[in-house]
């Protein structure tokens, strides 16, 4: 008897013929008239047809994508083959197969616990680190912006007392992996609720970086496998965080190394235009909206390299510090594969302070997954005291502000630094210059010339123009 073996697959199509562009929220709206955002094809649907052809095939569509033109299925490879021979579409690709499950480990941390009566009696010191608290006595904690944390889940963040104030804040859960469990009910899903405690957890003892802003949480990441299918999974929350209007995006996942190997990604395919999670961070970029994303904890090991989608253009990855401000051993190390610098900035992740949705208790961890969330919550925090600025407007006043530029860690694992938070406030008004130059190597002349027009991020490089993407544009 034959078996048929159920596999996830990626399907690209040749064109978006007959679509039309999807519905954006009230707020999204809002964002792209202030920002002078145009709509462009990526905001066009796929094409609803091509869509019932798969499934006719025996497919099952796990979600869409508009900017990469294509689906993620879940199809036996009879069906498969059927799908690939149908005239619009362009490839196929496998992204998961039925591997066996990856050992899940408990991450151990230890705890601390004060009587103290002091609302940043836990935490003071890593927000002291980069000096967000006189933006919080100014009374900018993360108000008019809407932040989505992207994870593996977020256990107990629905009833834990400590994100009791921000419950009408959440404005939507919303799941993109293939795990049944809760999004909130699983301890697997601790990882989410310790990164957004960062940002949003409020107790007699801590407060977090932006306690004031609004929340999406979105699971992408799966417990059972590691697979692309999280990629395209964190591609497919991208695209829902442009259609609600979000401002920031924390996310603190990355991926070279798969169950099935032969998956892998190598170095050289960090260029930031070569996997298609790259690319949509890039394009969520274009979109106006601030992505912070995790550098990466293999520092030690014999890869040590940052991972995807950390080498993106135009996004923030974060490196991790030790609270005494020194870099710490096990974050990953830049430059991207084309020689970008990363990561951009650096902030607390060795024995970093969060608060921990099961013990109810402060607890410290380690890992670039817990610096991010706090330098997208000192985003939020500028940008609600810079309503008017834009997305890589807040990027580049980050950037600026760190201890380090204009030069930048020659070791490639701090980036241009730690910021400082009330540096990038008071910094003169800054709109990015039409041109400016990034020095990218230890030469006299910089690799290539970046531009911003119609709010696109444009590269001219050795007499070609790309755009964030990699792809040749007319001048």
């Amino acid at each position: 008897m034959l078996i048929l073996l159920t596999i996830f697959w990626f399907v690209q199509f040749t064109n978006k013929l007959g679509s039309a562009p999807i519905q954006f929220s009230e707020r999204a709206t809002e964002n792209r008239n202030k920002w002078n955002i145009p709509t462009d094809s990526l905001d066009y649907a796929v094409t609803p047809a091509y869509l019932d052809s798969v499934r006719a095939k025996g497919a099952q569509i796990c979600h869409v994508s508009r900017w990469m033109n294509g689906c993620t299925i879940e199809a036996d490879s009879a069906s498969a083959m059927a799908i690939e021979q149908l005239p619009f579409v362009q490839a196929i690709e496998q992204t998961r197969n039925e591997a066996p499950p990856k050992k899940i480990s408990a991450r151990k941390f230890s705890r601390t616990t004060s009587s103290d009566i002091d609302p940043y009696q836990d935490n003071r010191q890593q927000l002291e680190t980069y000096n967000l608290l006189p933006l919080h006595q100014l009374g900018y904690e993360g108000q008019g912006r809407l932040i989505a944390v992207i994870d593996i889940g977020f256990y107990r963040v629905d009833q834990a007392s400590c994100f009791s104030q921000i419950q009408d804040s959440i404005i939507g859960y919303y799941d993109f992996s293939s795990d049944t469990t809760a999004i909130c009910g699983s301890t697997q899903g601790q990882h989410g609720a310790n990164c957004l405690s960062f940002i949003a957890a409020q107790t007699p003892t801590y407060h977090g970086a932006a306690t004031r802003a609004k929340y999406v949480l979105i699971r992408t990441e799966e417990n059972a496998t590691e697979s692309p299918k999280e990629c395209d999974n964190l591609v497919a929350a991208y695209e829902l965080c442009d259609s609600l209007g979000v401002n920031i995006i924390s996310t603190s996942l990355g991926y070279r190394l798969f169950d099935d190997t032969t998956f892998n990604l190598s170095h050289d395919m960090l260029d930031g235009r070569t996997t298609r999670v790259s690319r949509a961070a890039a394009i969520a970029a274009r979109k106006g909206m601030l992505i912070c994303q995790s550098a990466g904890n293999d520092g030690n090991d014999v890869w040590h390299k940052i991972s995807v989608p950390s080498d993106a253009d135009s996004i923030i990855t974060v490196g991790a510090t030790k609270l005494d401000s020194a870099i710490a051993a096990f974050s990953s190390y830049g430059p991207s594969a084309d020689d970008r610098i990363k990561p951009e900035v650096s902030a607390v992740g060795d024995q970093a302070v969060y608060w921990n949705t099961g013990t109810n208790q402060a607890a410290a961890g380690n890992g670039t997954s817990y610096s991010t969330p706090l330098v997208a919550g000192l985003a939020a925090c500028l940008w609600s005291a810079l309503p008017n600025e834009s997305a890589q407007q807040i990027r580049q006043r980050i950037i600026e502000s760190a201890h380090l530029y204009p030069s930048y860690d020659l070791n490639h694992q701090m980036g241009y630094g730690i910021p400082d938070a009330i540096k990038a406030y008071q910094a003169s008004p800054t709109s990015l210059p039409e041109v400016f130059n990034h020095q990218l190597t230890n030469s006299p002349t910089p690799r290539f010339t970046k531009f911003i027009k119609n709010n696109q991020l444009l590269i001219l490089r050795d007499g070609k123009l790309y755009n964030a993407l990699g792809d040749v544009v007319k001048n």
